[in-house]
């Protein structure tokens, strides 16, 4: 596993349950494994994150929810190594992880095609010209876009651009996917397609997924856990685990009862950081 780590001499932060022992993770086999993280940006500046543990398992569906500004996506660029933690320590699975970002940020004068053919490259994936180009049309049919390899960007609608930037993701054929709210700029229709999508994919490629959102309904859908975290600072203060049952609807009684509890905690944990 690669390892990120704070300073020497950086503190633990306060303590919090131990996810891992509850989620029956261990350090041999965890996909994610946080250990002790803070974050702090600058001297004296705010605490972020404070004192979360977390294990992930490999093939695990985890759904990270919390209020605007909580941390969650500090959270997740630190296990991306785009940032560092103040305290603790972060282990990814060998081979590390591919992100995705709300914004696809697709090349516009590339085709859907080359933007994944374009990851490959850029990932030493050893294939020759040809394979690349038939692995980014085996990607594109992965996400049910094939048909529209040779568009540009600007001929794509949103979700089909979420699409291809999924496609891009899994060309890096790392084993865990962290995506930061790929799904919020879109319309409920496509976002629930999407949903459709992703989990199809996940269950395809069995890849590690730590999903950040602030849409309750998104992360009852879609999670086999959903973390809860506080703000001011970040703390994961609640976890529910979700039998795995087969796909589930975003309007599906489970869905909905599970949506109530969690928007009720929110609530509290809301109120609690406004007082």
């Amino acid at each position: 596993m690669s390892t990120i780590t704070a300073g020497a001499g950086a503190g633990r932060g306060a303590p919090q349950a131990d996810l891992e022992t509850r989620s029956g993770s261990t350090a041999r086999t965890a996909a994610i494994r946080v250990s002790g993280l803070g974050k702090r940006f600058g001297d004296g500046g705010p605490v972020v994150l404070d004192g979360i543990d977390l294990a992930v398992q490999p093939g695990e569906f985890v759904c990270l929810l919390g209020a605007s500004g909580c941390g969650k996506s500090t959270l997740l660029s630190i296990v991306a190594g785009l940032e560092t933690p103040t305290t603790g320590s972060v282990e990814v699975a060998d081979g590390g992880a591919a992100v995705m970002f709300q914004d696809a940020s697709l090349l516009p004068w590339l085709t859907a095609r080359r933007n994944v053919e374009l990851a490959l490259r850029l990932g030493g994936s050893g294939l020759t010209r040809a394979g690349r180009r038939a692995r980014a049309l085996e990607l594109l049919d992965v996400v049910n876009l094939a048909d529209a390899a040779e568009k540009r960007p600007h001929e794509l609608s949103g979700g089909m651009r979420q699409r291809v930037a999924l496609a891009r993701a899994l060309a890096q054929d790392r084993p865990v996917l962290l995506m930061d709210e790929p799904f919020a700029a879109l319309d409920a229709i496509t976002r629930d397609l999407l949903h459709e999508e992703l989990e199809r994919v996940w269950r395809e490629t069995g890849r590690t997924i730590v999903f950040v959102t602030h849409n309750v309904r998104e992360a009852a859908r879609l999670g086999q856990r959903v973390l809860l975290m506080s703000s001011r600072p970040g703390r994961i203060v609640n976890e529910w685990t979700i039998a795995d049952e087969g796909p589930r609807r975003i309007e599906s009684p489970q869905v909905g009862r599970l949506s109530i509890e969690i928007t009720e905690q929110l609530r509290r944990e809301i109120r609690r950081n406004a007082a």
